[in-house]
């Protein structure tokens, strides 16, 4: 049984992985993949959309954000994901006010910004199960729960931001190209980065790992018009990254932590 289990979890796993770095998928295209059946594929779709990871859509699969807690698969990433969270928290200054979104990576940044006085606006409210320093005040901007991923989003919390006129924006992302600028999986949240870019009166910054680069998704976020800098790792597309920085954007290439300390790992209240 043990090993059964074992078997179905690393095949999904590995069709995790390959999400993750297509954006979407068909049901098609991974039962040839995995050479199983349909009804087995719709079931690992329906475990990985359970957890939060992905949209289930006709036919197929989208990403909606990376996982923290796949086991080994995700290992090297999150080693990209806390240097890129860990390096963009250096932006934080005293007295700062910050908009951030709900991006993983996004919200990983509120554990690694230490001994600022700071207050964070966010709509992701898993932003108050996330353990931060004691001078990092968290303000959530409420509106319509969009479950599974946890998003405020809708009139109301529009609303909230337009009230607010932050010091500096951290946006995470499905995807950023030259061409199109920064993109999305999920609409309900599209106004909502746009408004925070839009209220932002200093430095404007995506933060995503390499798989994000050179990826575009169904909804556009913001023009790289509005993006000061861009926060990604050494193994992000080389040529996507010379297009964006035509663009006159700085593009921050770093290399993953060469381990994650276990007091880091587990962030989560």
């Amino acid at each position: 049984m043990k090993v059964k289990y074992e078997i179905v979890q690393k095949r999904r796993d590995d069709i995790m992985l390959l999400i993750q770095k297509l954006g979407t998928v068909s049901v098609e295209q991974l039962s040839k993949e995995f050479s199983t059946s349909d009804v087995t594929i719709r079931r690992d779709l329906q475990y990985w959309e359970s957890k939060g990871a992905i949209q289930r859509t006709r036919g197929g699969a989208r990403l909606i954000q990376r996982m923290v807690n796949v086991p080994d698969v995700n290992y090297n990433n999150d080693r990209y994901l806390h240097a890129i969270a860990k390096y963009a928290a250096l932006f934080v200054e005293d007295g700062d006010t910050i908009f951030i979104n709900t991006s993983y990576t996004a919200l990983l940044m509120i554990h690694y910004i230490r001994y600022k006085s700071c207050t964070v606006i966010t709509n992701n409210a898993a932003a108050t199960q996330i353990q931060h320093d004691d001078h990092v005040k968290i303000v959530l901007t409420g509106g319509e729960l969009n479950t599974p991923k946890k998003s405020m989003v809708g009139d109301f919390a529009l609303s909230n931001i337009r009230k607010v006129l932050a010091n500096k924006c951290f946006l995470g992302c499905s995807g950023i190209t030259a061409e199109d600028g920064i993109t999305t999986a999920i609409m309900a949240e599209t106004t909502i980065n746009e408004m925070m870019l839009q209220q932002t009166t200093g430095k404007r910054c995506v933060v995503c790992d390499h798989t994000k680069v050179g990826l575009k998704h169904s909804f556009i976020t913001g023009s790289l018009a509005n993006v000061d800098t861009v926060i990604t790792d050494i193994a992000a597309d080389k040529t996507e990254i010379s297009k964006i920085e035509s663009k006159n954007v700085e593009v921050v290439c770093l290399e993953p932590l060469l381990v994650v300390p276990q007091e880091d790992t587990n962030i989560f209240c």
